[in-house]
């Protein structure tokens, strides 16, 4: 049988549009990979049985518009953007594709790391500015304390290449419990006992209920002084007026930015005018390699559930479905 897959942006990575096309499926993509209007006329107008899910909006409304829709994969993890609730209530599974971007996600990190612990951005500037600043102020990370707040497949990446690199690695994971699953690596019971201990924090967390503004000014007030914070998550996690205020005041030295509370970033953003913080667009998952393995991960979720062949229950954000 030939299955009607809608993938919500213009392409989709010729590895994962191999597997759905040898698998006969007639594949939809949107002309604008921006418009949520026009992902509920398509699943309003199409006999779509799979969607898989990039960064638009996937409404409720959208998904009750599809009575074929029998399935949804997002392209990557972080499922903010569908509504999770409307598509349980009609017993559709929706799907992630874990591990998939760790990698790259992981590397950028690092990157952010330490572009803001060295001002490479600002120093960059100011050379092609044609002024030669030798900036005294750089931080050196050997001997730092990295804490990582959600300790998965990139945290525990990350953890490793610090380690390597002389730092020393704490963690918080509220779904961890017993040794790390790095050696080396200090678990703690709770964030507010990690934040202290953290020159250098870096999340890695899903946006949910209980993460949304996460660290707010309370918190990030827990970080030593001159901390550096990285946020390769979601921008909601942190509370971005306490954020601003604690770079302007010093109580932090640097951030490092991959995503931010509202995207894209309004022209006027504080954040944009602060030279302390380090931005780069949500591209933490944007290397060819990240984007095949979502594109063939999501592409497998479907089209396994489609034929029988459910993927695992792990990767399945709502599994109640299924039983």
């Amino acid at each position: 049988m030939a299955f009607t897959i809608f993938v919500t942006a213009p392409t989709l990575a010729p590895a994962g549009l191999r597997i759905l096309e040898e698998a006969g499926c007639r594949v939809i993509f949107m002309r604008d990979g921006n418009s949520a209007a026009e992902v509920e006329a398509t699943l309003a107008a199409e006999p779509v049985d799979a969607v898989i899910s990039r960064t638009v909006a996937l409404s409720a409304a959208a998904i009750r518009s599809c009575p074929t829709l029998r399935v949804i994969s997002k392209h990557g993890v972080g499922v903010p953007n569908i509504d999770v609730a409307a598509a349980t209530a009609l017993a559709i599974p929706v799907y992630v594709t874990p591990g998939a971007n760790a990698q790259s996600v992981a590397e950028l990190t690092l990157g952010l790391m330490l572009a803001a612990a060295r001002k490479i951005p600002a120093l960059d500037a100011e050379l092609r500015a044609g002024r030669w600043t030798r900036a005294q102020d750089g931080v050196q990370l050997a001997g730092r304390r990295l804490g990582l707040v959600g300790f998965g497949q990139i945290g525990q990446r990350v953890a490793k290449v610090a380690l390597a690199m002389g730092m020393a690695v704490h963690a918080f994971d509220p779904g961890l419990r017993g040794p790390a699953p790095v050696d080396g690596v200090m678990l703690h019971d709770t964030l507010d006992a990690l934040l202290p201990l953290a020159d250098v924090l870096s999340l890695h967390i899903p946006l949910n209920p209980h993460t949304r503004g996460l660290m707010d000014a309370a918190r990030l007030g827990l970080l030593p002084r001159g901390a550096i914070l990285v946020n390769t998550a979601r921008g909601e996690v942190i509370d971005e007026p306490a954020l601003v205020a604690a770079l302007r005041s010093g109580a932090l030295f640097a951030a490092g930015l991959d995503t931010m509370a509202v995207e894209p970033l309004p022209a006027d953003s504080p954040l944009a005018a602060l030279p302390n913080v380090v931005l780069t667009p949500h591209v933490g998952g944007s290397t060819a390699a990240a984007l095949e393995g979502m594109a063939t991960g999501a592409a497998r979720n479907v089209l396994g559930f489609l034929t029988g062949n459910a993927p695992d229950l792990s990767a399945c954000v709502n599994p109640q479905v299924l039983s």
